[in-house]
């Protein structure tokens, strides 16, 4: 049974509603004598009604202001006294923190970048960073002060916290999705990164390997040649150096470039034969487009298989694309093996409006194209 609107989920109302609030206000009231709980709760909850998640973490930093003193050298030691304690060192990912402690970062932002805060401002970012994670917050400071705030990312990449660790890989992020971008060159991050991909911990690793993908969309030679210096060196064992390529080149594995293919065993021209396509002529937006095909390989193969679905825009042309993950496999020689898909359609996707009309299936092997074939959306 269908859950009523009043009922439906929302991530905003599940990250910041008044038990967090409540637990947050408890802890600033245990550092600061003179602080007002009940007012605070009470003004930041009526302004979550009109707000959406970040507008409320950009609210609650404003409420911070009004209800800590002015003074911003005075109000920075009452939230650091305020932080619960900090996440395990122990553990090794899947643990961003509590999302109650975002405007932490924010207010820091907001309010203490500024040259002469600029100490007390990076050593407050580097105690919230362990409740969770400051990236978006140090992007303000890279920005303003570069020389300097590089300066202490590189000593912090030394770190004994790997949340310390991980934001500086993160906040250097050339594409940090929900961030403000930063003005400085992408290669001024590298000597950072050089001291943190061989981290042991995947919770760091992988901020990495997603900065090298971020690199690759602006410079995929640089990225390439990065990855491929770093696993010369050794530093980093087999198996997790394999996870940091392949996730650091996922981009340009979706775009078929040929060197990404051979830095991960794919050849750009692998001996394949793709037989007996089926594909349903005729899709029924709000259902789901399928697909089968054979792939029979001459010779012993690893293969990346993916589709690509060239959409419709409004004004009837294929001019947008998006690349889906197929398959990965071995194939031996003269082996064949049958590849079956259902692709949903939906009606209304947040990212994507599907036009009823013709449409284009395109099969993509280690990055060439096996064939493009159409097919129709018709309406419910």
């Amino acid at each position: 049974m269908a859950r009523p609107d009043s009922e439906k989920f929302l991530l905003k109302d599940h990250l910041f509603n008044r038990k967090k609030v409540q637990q947050m206000a408890d802890e600033l009231d245990r550092a600061y004598s003179k602080f007002q709980k009940k007012a605070f709760i009470e003004e930041v909850l009526a302004g979550f009604r009109q707000r959406e998640l970040k507008a409320r973490i950009t609210w609650m930093a404003q409420c911070l202001q009004k209800h800590l003193p002015s003074d911003y050298r005075k109000a920075i030691p009452i939230i650091v006294k305020a932080l619960p304690a900090p996440s395990d060192p122990a553990l090794s990912d899947d643990d961003f923190g509590d999302f109650i402690y975002a405007p932490y970062g924010e207010f820091v932002a907001r309010y203490g970048c500024k040259e002469q805060y600029l100490e007390i401002s990076l050593d407050a970012i580097y105690e919230i960073t362990t409740r969770f994670s400051a990236e978006d917050c140090i992007r303000y400071f890279i920005n303003s002060f570069p020389e300097e705030t590089i300066k202490v990312l590189k000593r912090w990449s030394k770190d004994s916290h790997y949340h310390i660790r991980r934001l500086c890989s993160e906040g250097l992020r050339p594409r940090l999705p929900w961030a403000g971008k930063i003005n400085i060159s992408i290669k001024e991050a590298l000597p950072v990164l050089d001291q943190l991909y061989s981290d042991r911990t995947r919770y760091v690793t992988r901020s990495v390997a997603n900065h090298i993908n971020d690199i690759s969309r602006v410079d995929p030679t640089l990225a390439m040649n990065t990855l491929q210096r770093w696993k010369k060196s050794g530093k980093q064992n087999e198996k997790e150096m394999d996870f940091i390529i392949r996730h650091g080149l996922r981009s340009l594995i979706k775009e078929g470039n040929p060197r990404a293919m051979e830095i991960l065993g794919y050849s750009p021209n692998p001996k394949v034969k793709l037989s007996d396509l089926k594909l349903l002529k005729k899709v029924k937006l709000g259902s789901s487009l399928e697909f089968s095909f054979n792939l029979k390989s001459t010779s012993r193969e690893s293969l990346i298989v993916d589709f690509i679905i060239h959409f419709r825009n409004k004004a009837g042309e294929l001019k947008g694309s998006k690349v889906f993950k197929l398959k990965s496999l071995v194939l031996e020689r003269n082996e064949t093996v049958l590849i079956e898909k259902k692709h949903p359609m939906r009606a209304n996707m947040t990212t994507r409006t599907i036009y009823p009309g013709k449409h284009s299936l395109e099969i993509q092997i280690n990055g060439k194209s096996f064939g493009r074939y159409p097919f129709t959306i018709l309406r419910n």
